[in-house]
């Protein structure tokens, strides 16, 4: 049995939504007939390991089922969590078709015309604290704060798309102040579209192992290919609004046209490697007196353009230990335009499993011009170079702790810097 694609889910939930006939009044024990839409389901779900077949634990896709077998079937489809966009759609259509069959089973099938439970939320509360001492004018700075975050997602009916959303609220605990408000940092649907996953509006575009941008656009990405190989495209505008704070010399800060497009390719469990390209174009970049600043990403006067480009990946040498590596480059930049991380992982932290936990050790050098938005700068942004070690781990379940420390340089200056961070989040 060949696996299917999301081609193959997006064509079996059209049958679905189509097909006139149905067999709810059927007598149970009759057999599914042969050419039903229902065993194209049961394939693409079995292929995405969503369910495995008969109660058995066996799939015999060359021989027919009876509506009982169906539905004894769908009942394990529909108690597994977490399910892809495309499967939960065919699972939703196949409960509505052996809804009778279910309930004398005793598997509660919701309303699919209410649609009563069709927003999900998850969200997190979260304490961080962080101190840097530098050398530099720059100087000191302590981060004491505490973030609540809702992250709604809402189904939309069966066609496999949803609408997400990502509010943060903000406290300060050192000055025992709130920030203006709730924050909206995302806002975007997600779903299939001509054999790809689309997303639009303010969403999320992760790039290079986080090195480069870990950040949010207003615009959208498409990805497309198979779990081996996929490209991701992504467009949009990066602004200067979506961040608290003004420009002061951290590269992310500016408004810009975005472009990138990125390779993936996973040829086993234990390799996974990347490349990609991102372009800025248009930028924009104002300091707190809203004074425009030249050339903001180190290139020549006035230039306005940023390209960057990218290479890396991880390889795991055992369930345990894995080594992650990642280099970039500005090629628009006279100075300060490369970037590169190279980590081992010793196993690591799920927020799910109390009691599992993960270190790393590596060194990270990102110039100044050569990131955008890096994931890392929670203990090491763009300006800075140096040793880092970290550990996490979950006391409880959803519950986890995590502590860095980083010490290193700035990279124009060449004068010392040091960071300790540590943060605590709980997840509902």
């Amino acid at each position: 049995m060949s696996k299917k694609t999301l081609v193959s889910a997006i064509t079996a939930a059209l049958v679905v939504g189509a097909a006139s006939t149905t067999f709810a009044a059927a007598n149970p024990f009759s057999d599914v007939p042969a050419d039903s839409w229902a065993y194209d389901a049961v394939t693409t779900l079995a292929a995405d390991g969503v369910i495995d077949g008969y109660s058995d634990g066996t799939y015999k896709g060359q021989h027919t089922m009876t509506r009982y077998e169906m539905a004894q079937t769908v009942a394990r489809a529909t108690a597994k969590p977490d399910l892809e966009k495309a499967d939960k759609a065919l699972v939703d259509k196949l409960a509505a078709e052996f809804a009778e069959e279910l309930d004398n089973l005793g598997v509660r099938v919701a309303d699919l015309e209410k649609k009563s439970d069709n927003v999900k939320w998850g969200g997190e509360l979260r304490y961080r604290y962080y101190d840097i001492d530098r050398d530099s004018k720059a100087g000191d700075e302590t981060h004491n704060k505490v973030l609540f975050r809702l992250e709604p997602k809402a189904y939309i009916g069966n066609s496999g798309w949803t609408a997400n959303a990502r509010l943060d609220y903000e406290m300060n605990l050192s000055t025992d102040e709130n920030n203006d408000g709730v924050v909206v940092d995302r806002a975007y649907v997600e779903g299939p579209l001509f054999g790809a996953t689309v997303t639009a509006g303010r969403t999320p575009v992760f790039t290079a192992q986080g090195l480069l941008f870990d950040d949010r656009i207003s615009g959208g990405t498409v990805a497309f290919g198979s779990d081996e190989f996929k490209t991701t495209l992504a467009a949009g505008r990066y602004s200067e609004d979506d961040h608290s704070v003004d420009y002061k010399g951290n590269a992310k800060d500016i408004t810009a046209e975005y472009y990138g497009v990125q390779f993936d390719y996973t040829p086993n469990d234990n390799l996974a490697l990347n490349a990609g390209y991102t372009a800025l174009t248009g930028i924009d970049a104002k300091n707190s007196d809203s004074q425009k600043i030249v050339a903001p990403f180190g290139g020549d006067k006035n230039d306005t353009t940023a390209n960057f480009w990218y290479a890396g990946g991880k390889y795991a040498f055992d369930k345990n230990v894995a080594f992650v590596g990642e280099y970039a480059q500005n090629t628009e930049a006279n100075t300060e335009d490369q970037a590169w991380t190279a980590e081992l992982q010793y196993k690591g932290a799920n927020p799910a499993d109390a009691g599992s936990w993960g270190m790393y050790a590596g060194y990270r050098q990102i110039e100044t011009f050569a990131s955008i938005a890096p994931t890392y700068d929670d203990i090491i942004g763009a300006g800075y170079k140096g040793a880092v070690v970290g550990a996490s781990y979950v006391p409880a379940e959803n519950i986890l702790a995590t502590i860095q420390y980083f010490d290193g340089e700035e990279t124009k200056s060449g004068q010392d810097a040091s960071k300790f961070f540590a943060n605590v989040d709980f997840f509902f």
